[in-house]
């Protein structure tokens, strides 16, 4: 089953402002959410209900997965001392 990987305007404009080299990185990991939303090295994120994050070299990528509607909504993503800074 395939996942439909949603990416807010404000994911979208945090994304565009990473060096080429890690966005080259992070869109390749956001395409294989889709065939796979769990991936090996994904940790669920303590305190939210079915939200993980993946680690891209200093960046993470923090998502939450609706196994029922079969959509992976992006929540954010940023460098490692700035992602947990403020849950919002």
């Amino acid at each position: 089953m395939t996942y439909t990987v949603i990416v807010p305007k404000k994911v979208r404009k945090q994304l565009s402002s990473l060096p080429d080299k890690i966005y080259a990185r992070l869109k390749t990991q956001i395409a294989h959410l889709a065939d796979d939303p769990r991936p090996k090295g994904a940790l669920k994120l303590k305190g939210l209900d079915n939200s993980y994050r993946i680690r891209i070299g200093d960046y993470r990528l923090c998502y939450e997965v609706k196994d029922k509607e079969l959509i992976i909504t992006l929540l954010r993503c940023m460098h490692r001392k700035e992602v947990y800074k403020d849950k919002k």
